[in-house]
């Protein structure tokens, strides 16, 4: 059976329709372009369609939803960004501002969809879809933007659409941008987030990228068969969890695993259908750049324990990469709680799901590679890293042994660029991993 999903133009709201019988694509199509305005009409946004805010419009089509994971369960317009606005904000950067070409008003919107948690249940969850105002059935690449670590809900892509804001600049230079808040952000917020967790990070964005793509046929917004991935410390890391999930087209987390014996051929049916979505979006994958990410996690941890071991002399003599299994509980409880002094302020809003950690004091190196590695595999499409060698957040060295990684499995086209900024750290890195973005992008995008 085949769903048809029309979304009112002026609430968000769903209306759903099943439509059997000979002949009903013509009429599903007939009353989306009714219902949903794809055949003109103005907002407040000073669009030419009701149904998705003037970017790109074609014809909307009839569209088949999953039952489970990239369900979509509801879309909002947020509003609409100006360009003048973007420019203002782009120019407020001063010398830090990447080159960026702003041609477009945005179009915010807010999606919500299923995907899977750390432990394999369905979860609601949330993203922004950044749209650029662009004139009737234009064309655009999309652009998936994973952001870094947030301690404050506020700060999450759907919550805060703003001119100065990455998602928004981006589509501005004409990228359909889509960016997961992630579960434990939006509207999942008080749900642990499966912080440097691969399956359930990368399951977020793609699961998202499919609902989008849903939205997108629906209201006849128009791609051109371009997919980018891009993010920033854990955005980086997410990043290539989502890479490394697409180019095996496989689960993010089992669901037959976790279904009970009756629902188990459904469950996988579900499965199937899940990965050959994820199929589909890996035919469309250009290139990806993560940027200071934590990859490697446990290089990254020994590195931060180095840290912890300099700060503290009296756990310096007690503490060892190795041998962390034979602490007792109470030496156990200090190093954990120094580590998340190290990652997570104590002003944070947001749940963190830290069970990385737990794998790190227990030494347990074949648990931190299944559960949260993403550095040694081989991708097909270019991989561009970007990191500074004078972070201490997260170490140069979870890039460099992620380049080895590949190089040692005869990657055909990884590159790791150095970040100029002096000194090169994390945060001083940010405005370069931007404009390293926009380089390596432009040859490759078209239809901006």
């Amino acid at each position: 059976m085949t769903i048809n999903v029309c979304i009112d133009p002026g609430s968000g709201r769903f209306g759903r329709r099943t439509t059997p019988g000979v002949g009903w694509r013509l009429l599903v199509l007939l009353a989306c372009l009714a219902g949903c305005g794809g055949g003109g009409g103005g907002d407040s946004g000073g669009s030419n369609s009701g149904a998705a805010g003037g970017e790109g419009v074609d014809v909307p089509v009839a569209v088949e939803e999953p039952t489970g994971p990239g369900r979509t369960l509801s879309a909002e317009r947020l509003g609409l960004v100006s360009a003048a606005e973007v420019r203002q904000a782009h120019a407020a950067l001063g010398a830090s501002a990447p080159p960026l070409q702003v041609a477009y008003d945005v179009v915010a919107w807010r999606i919500v969809y299923l995907t899977l948690d750390a432990d394999g249940r369905e979860q609601r969850a949330s993203g922004l879809m950044a749209v650029p105002a662009k004139a009737p059935r234009a064309r655009s690449p999309v652009l998936s933007y994973q952001h870094g670590t947030l301690f404050h809900d506020a700060d999450a892509p759907s919550n805060a659409v703003r001119a100065g804001e990455w998602p928004i600049m981006l589509a501005s230079a004409g990228y359909f941008v889509v960016a997961a808040d992630y579960v434990g952000y939006g509207i999942s917020k008080g749900v642990p987030h499966p912080y440097l967790l691969s399956a359930p990070s990368a399951a977020a964005v793609l699961d998202l990228l499919v609902a989008a793509g849903n939205w997108r046929q629906r209201n006849g917004v128009r791609s051109n068969a371009q997919l980018f991935l891009a993010g920033y410390s854990e955005g980086g890391h997410t990043t290539m969890a989502a890479h490394r999930a697409l180019e095996s087209a496989a689960s993010a987390a089992s669901v037959a695993s976790a279904a009970s014996a009756a629902s188990a051929a459904s469950a996988a049916a579900t499965e199937a259908g899940r990965r050959a979505a994820w199929a589909a979006l890996r035919g469309e994958l250009v290139s990806v750049v993560p940027g200071a990410g934590p990859m490697h996690l446990a290089a990254t941890l020994d590195a931060l324990l180095e840290q912890i071991r300099d700060e503290s002399p009296v756990l310096a003599a007690l503490i060892d990469p190795g041998f962390l299994r034979h602490l007792g509980s109470k030496l156990r409880a200090e190093v954990r709680r120094s580590f998340m002094r190290k990652l997570v302020p104590g002003d944070t809003d947001v749940a963190f799901d830290t069970r990385f950690i737990d794998a790190y004091l227990e030494d347990d190196r074949d648990l931190i590679e299944r559960q949260s590695n993403v550095h040694d595999w081989k991708p097909a499409v270019p991989v561009r890293l970007f990191h500074g060698r004078d972070d201490r957040t997260v170490p140069y060295a979870s890039s460099s042994s992620t380049l080895a990684a590949m190089q040692s499995r005869a990657a055909r086209d990884v590159s790791l660029a150095d970040c100029s900024a002096v000194p090169a750290g994390h945060l001083e890195c940010v405005p370069g991993y931007f404009a390293f973005l926009l380089g390596v992008l432009g040859p490759w995008a078209r239809d901006l």
